[in-house]
């Protein structure tokens, strides 16, 4: 649909930026911080160094801070580390921990910016890992008593939180992920199974402990075409938006699985056991909005039996496909960034609506953004002009989903300030401040406003993007 006018970003739309700790923070074991899963690796793609040094946010997040408000952030989705507040998971309290979580926070206010934080970015703590991680039931009590520390140290200071980060990514591409979330398929599906009822079982404690708080899931979904007119694909990329966005979102807002996802589950013998009190607790989620990463689309084709259904590389946003149930297929309609990642604005709008429709919940953007070999050039600057053009192009498509009845929360993307990137490193940067450490170098540090700082800063001032 098109339109002769636009409606604007409503007021007090949240303008944000988004982080995880174990990307920016360091100090990964400083003033008792227990190791996580992501600590705890030792393979990385190779050239990069891992994550232990982050940007050393830890110790710079005053002076991180102060460059978002100048930057005229609204809001700033960061993650708290599981492992800084309980350092085994499950055991005493690190008070250290909560401390510089409240101070960030504290800091994040007193500049005006609305703190959104997530309470599991990846980095499960390591003690649970070897415990048996989300295999075991016990870690869904972990997880629900981490929640209940956090909810009563910080519930004063954050209005907005988030469960548990790209969770249906942690599940399909655990491995490759290093978030521990392996094993056979049914073990893996049992595993997600008890990060759903550890979800909704948070959901329901912050609506008790914390009325005035409003939290959610935040899954990586993306739109699904089929390749073809042919009712086949069609029926392909159905079954791959079933596996890969509603089954994780059917049971946080619906409490029930959805049926395709469950039928799929089912034929491979992989569906889980519910124990009792399962259902009962799935049932009282009731999220009070949903906050989703996009970075691109995916097309999907009907398999063909053969070994051509799984890709031999892929990620979480190129497909690798599911034998007898679909495989990635290329899009010829769209360009591609530098790490063979589709770009598809329009399809940004085409999940909106997907979201909307289905669910009815307020949506917050929580990450989106191009990943890109940025240069620091002589004047200290970054010219990152591809980066304000892939962004603003995203941008339109939110004001088109407005436009066309989606209640969008606010947009936060990726990243605030360079971090390390899961797949490449430090060098694959996504920040409006570049960070300047290399990758087995970390130099100094410093930070340096890049031109999309300016571009962003003007828009957040305009609140519509700058002509």
């Amino acid at each position: 649909m098109q339109y002769d006018q636009l409606l604007p970003f409503p007021a007090g739309f949240l303008w944000g930026a988004s982080t995880s700790a174990y990307q920016t923070e360091g100090a990964w074991d400083a003033d008792g911080k227990g190791p996580s899963v992501i600590d705890a690796r030792t393979q990385f793609p190779e050239g990069t160094a891992g994550f232990k040094d982050g940007v050393d946010h830890y110790r710079r997040f005053r002076e991180d801070v102060a460059l978002f408000a100048e930057l005229g952030l609204k809001a700033y989705r960061f993650s708290i580390s599981w492992s800084r507040v309980i350092p085994d998971g499950d055991g005493e309290v690190n008070p250290a921990g909560l401390r510089f979580y409240r101070e960030l926070a504290t800091e994040l206010r007193a500049h005006g910016i609305t703190p959104i934080a997530t309470l599991m970015h990846f980095d499960l703590p390591q003690a649970l890992q070897e415990r048996g991680g989300w295999a075991s039931r016990s870690t869904v009590d972990a997880f629900v008593r981490y929640a209940g520390v956090v909810f009563d140290a910080l519930g004063d200071l954050i209005p907005y939180w988030l469960t548990i980060n790209e969770q249906n990514m942690m599940i399909m591409l655990g491995e490759m992920l290093g978030t521990g979330t392996t094993g056979g398929r049914r073990a893996v599906w049992q595993q997600n199974h008890h990060m759903l009822v550890a979800q909704a079982r948070v959901m329901a404690l912050a609506h008790r402990s914390l009325p005035a708080a409003k939290i959610g899931p935040a899954p990586n979904v993306a739109c699904v075409y089929p390749a073809t007119p042919d009712p086949l694909d069609v029926i392909a990329a159905a079954d791959f938006s079933a596996i890969r966005n509603w089954l994780y979102l059917d049971v946080a807002v619906r409490g029930t699985y959805n049926p395709t996802a469950w039928a799929f589950l089912r034929a491979r013998g992989w569906e889980p056991e519910f124990a009792p009190g399962d259902a009962e607790a799935l049932a009282t989620g009731a999220p009070d909005f949903i906050a989703f990463n996009y970075y691109t689309s995916h097309t999907a084709a009907a398999p063909k039996g053969d070994d051509t259904d799984i890709r031999a590389n892929g990620d979480q946003h190129i497909v690798l496909g599911e034998e007898g149930v679909y495989r990635g297929a290329d899009n010829p309609f769209l360009e591609r960034n530098e790490f063979n990642w589709e770009i598809d604005p329009i399809g940004f709008r085409t999940t909106f609506r997907e979201l909307y429709d289905r669910y009815r919940l307020p949506l917050l953007v929580t990450e989106n953004g191009l990943g890109a070999y940025d240069e620091l050039t002589e004047d200290g600057r970054v010219h990152d002009h591809y980066r304000i053009d892939y962004l603003a192009q995203h941008i339109r498509q939110i004001q088109y989903a407005i436009t066309d009845g989606v209640d969008v929360l606010g947009y936060c993307p990726w990243s605030a300030i360079d971090l390390v990137s899961t797949h490449q490193g430090i060098r694959k940067r996504y920040g409006f401040i570049y960070v300047d450490r290399d990758e087995f170098d970390v130099k100094d540090f410093a930070r340096h406003r890049k031109d999309s700082f300016f571009w962003y800063q003007r828009l957040i001032a305009a609140n519509a993007l700058p002509e």
